[in-house]
Order: structure tokens, then C-alpha cells, then sequence
């Protein structure tokens, strides 16, 4: 019986070239930096995709040391204080011989580059002052106020000659108390054109605006008005709508202008 001739396996020509082990350790090192590349890719990390920075983060930051010059008040004393992890100015403020009422404004960061990936966005501030303030707190609700172009002595805009409203402002409004005092609270995120207390509005707002190699700035502001102990919040409601309005327009006129 005649035995066929058994051929050994043999590699392709070019397998058994120089080259190939040269393009073996060449593919591995690609795949050894695309694994280390798709950690910064899928969080948007890449040398080139820098953010721009905010305009006029000098004078926003400022109001640290300044706080914010509102028209017919008059500022008892201002002062740099901590509250969480955040530095806010804290300026307490007499108007029409009334009690005096807390204006605390945390102004975005400006370090460059930031210590944590979230220093310049907005996040918890709210939960900072009151577990600082040791508040019970009940009676929430919102207030909504705009911003007339008319009373920022602005010309209208070329492209908005119509446009009456500068800035719509929703701020949550609600009723806090402790040992000391019982007062009617105001916060939002204020940005040139508008404010929410949801720092989700503010984010796709600078996402677009990033779109344009442009940023939204913001501030966070929380005033603090001295009522009756356990009163009735919706009689501070005017009183709370008129400061809230009176802040929004002394930030648009100042640290925000020329957005």
C-alpha cells in the first residue's frame, strides 16, 4: 500500500518575512494607546477641545471682594466667607429702614486650570447653606420676574430692535427657619439673559454656547429676607420679586456686561 506524501503547514511567505514581526509590535502599541485614548475621548478630553474661557470672569470674581452695588440700599458690610467647599460673598444690606436682609453670591470660578472637573459648574450650593444655616425649611414655590431692556439704558439691538425683555429669571422661593430667625429665601443661577434654580438650564444653555467657542457665565444668588417668626411667605412674595429684579439687573449691568 502506497502512503501519500503527508505536507506540513507551511506559514504564508510573508509571515515569515522580516516585516511581519516588525507589524506585529507596530498593531500592539496602536491598540495599547487607543485604550489609553478612549478614556479622554469619551469624556471629551482631547488637547485641542479646551473650553474658552468665560468673559469677564475677572469682574464676576470680583464681587468676592466688592459684593454688588444695588440702587437705594445701603451695604452694612460685605465679607468673603466659606460655605461647603465654596467661597461666596456675603453682604448684608439695609433698604428703606427695614430689617436687614442677606445677599450671599457665589461667582463661577475662575482657577485655571480647575482642581476637579467640576469647580466652574454649578452643583450643590443650595445643600451647602442649609446645612450650614441649620434650616427647617417648608413652603416651596417659585417666583418669575423679567428684566426689561428699557431699564438697563441699553440701545435695542440691531437684529432685536423689538426685543422689550432682557433677561426671564424662575427662582425658587421658599420659607427657612432656625434657633435665630425665620426668613423668606430666594435662589437661582443667574446668567446675562435669564436664571433658574436648576443648574440643568444653565448647562445646555453653555453647551450650545460652546458650540460658538462661547461660554455662559454664573452666578449663584441667594438672598435671605427677615419675616415674622412662622409667617405667611406669600406676604414677603412682592418684596422678595422686587430685590430679586433689582439683583438681576445689577449683575447684567455689571459683571455681565458686554457679553
Amino acid at each position: 500500500m502506497v502512503m501519500g506524501k503527508v505536507q506540513l503547514f507551511s506559514l504564508p511567505k510573508f509571515m515569515r518575512s522580516r516585516i511581519f514581526p516588525r507589524l506585529v509590535v507596530l498593531g500592539f502599541l496602536l491598540i495599547l494607546v487607543g485604550i489609553g485614548a478612549l478614556p479622554n475621548y469619551w469624556k471629551g478630553n482631547w488637547p485641542w477641545a479646551e473650553l474658552p474661557r468665560v468673559a469677564n470672569i475677572k469682574q464676576i470674581n470680583a464681587l468676592l471682594q466688592t459684593g454688588l452695588e444695588l440702587p437705594g440700599s445701603k451695604t452694612l458690610k460685605q465679607k468673603k466667607v466659606k460655605i461647603g467647599a465654596h467661597e461666596w460673598s456675603l453682604q448684608i444690606i439695609e433698604q428703606d429702614n427695614s430689617k436687614p436682609l442677606v445677599l450671599l453670591l457665589l461667582p463661577q470660578s475662575d482657577r485655571l486650570p480647575p482642581q476637579s472637573p467640576h469647580e466652574s459648574l454649578p452643583e450643590v450650593e443650595w445643600v451647602d447653606i442649609n446645612g450650614v444655616e441649620k434650616w427647617k425649611t417648608d413652603s416651596y414655590t417659585q417666583i418669575r420676574f423679567a428684566v426689561e431692556s428699557a431699564s438697563l439704558n441699553k440701545p435695542a439691538s440691531a437684529s432685536k430692535p423689538t426685543q422689550k425683555i432682557a433677561a426671564e429669571v424662575e427662582a425658587r422661593f421658599f420659607r427657612a427657619w432656625n434657633q435665630r430667625q425665620t426668613l423668606a429665601v430666594l435662589q437661582w443661577y443667574a446668567w446675562p439673559d435669564g436664571g433658574h434654580p436648576a443648574p440643568s438650564r444653565w448647562f445646555w444653555l453653555d453647551q450650545l454656547a460652546q458650540l460658538r467657542r462661547k461660554r455662559v457665565p454664573w452666578i449663584a444668588v441667594c438672598l435671605q429676607i427677615p419675616m415674622e417668626p412662622l409667617g405667611d411667605l406669600e406676604a414677603t412674595r412682592p418684596k422678595a420679586q422686587s430685590l430679586g429684579k433689582m439683583v438681576q439687573t445689577a449683575l447684567i449691568t455689571g459683571p455681565f456686561a458686554n457679553q
